[in-house]
C-alpha cells in the first residue's frame, strides 16, 4: 500500500488543503490564526466553557490558551475563571470581536462554497453523506485518550 492510497492520509489531506482555503480569508484579512477562528466561531453565539471548547473541537489546552490569550489581548473574547467550577475557564465574544466574526464569515462562506462548487453535485451529495455516516461511525466509538506528547 502507497500512503497516497492510504484512507486516513487521504482525508487529512483533503481536510488540511481546504483549511487552508478557509484559513487564507480569515488570516490575510483578519489577522486570525486557525486556531483563534476556530475559538471566535465557537463563542460567536455566547459564554462557553474549556470544557465545551475541548468537546467542540481538536484543539488541546495548549492551542485554546494561546489562541484565547492573543484573542483577548486583540479585544476580541473575554476570559475568566467559572465561578462554578474554578478549574475552568469561560469565554465570550465581545462586540469587537462579534464585528470581525461577521465580516470574516461572508467571506470564509463564499471561499467554501466556491470550493464545493467545483464539484458534481451527485460528488458533493455523496461527499455529505459520507462525511455523516464517518461522524457517526466515529461517535459510536470510544474516545481516545489524547495524546500529550513524550512525557505521557
Amino acid at each position: 500500500m502507497q500512503i497516497e492510497t492510504f484512507f486516513p492520509y487521504r482525508l487529512a489531506i483533503a481536510a488540511e488543503g481546504f483549511s487552508r482555503r478557509l484559513a487564507s480569508v480569515y488570516g490575510q484579512e483578519f489577522g486570525l490564526s486557525r486556531e483563534e477562528w476556530r475559538l471566535l466561531f465557537l463563542v460567536k453565539d455566547g459564554t462557553i466553557d474549556s470544557n465545551v471548547l475541548a468537546r467542540r473541537t481538536t484543539l488541546d489546552k495548549v492551542q485554546v490558551t494561546r489562541a484565547s490569550q492573543r484573542l483577548e489581548d486583540r479585544g476580541l473574547i473575554t476570559r475568566r475563571t467559572s465561578p462554578n467550577d474554578r478549574r475552568l475557564r469561560e469565554f465570550e465574544i465581545t462586540q469587537e470581536g462579534r464585528a470581525v466574526f461577521e465580516a470574516a464569515l461572508p467571506q470564509v462562506e463564499a471561499v467554501a462554497a466556491e470550493t464545493l462548487a467545483r464539484l458534481a453535485p451527485g460528488d458533493r451529495a455523496a461527499l455529505e453523506q459520507g462525511l455523516d455516516a464517518l461522524l457517526r461511525a466515529m461517535d459510536a466509538l470510544p474516545v481516545p485518550p489524547r495524546d500529550t506528547g513524550p512525557e505521557g
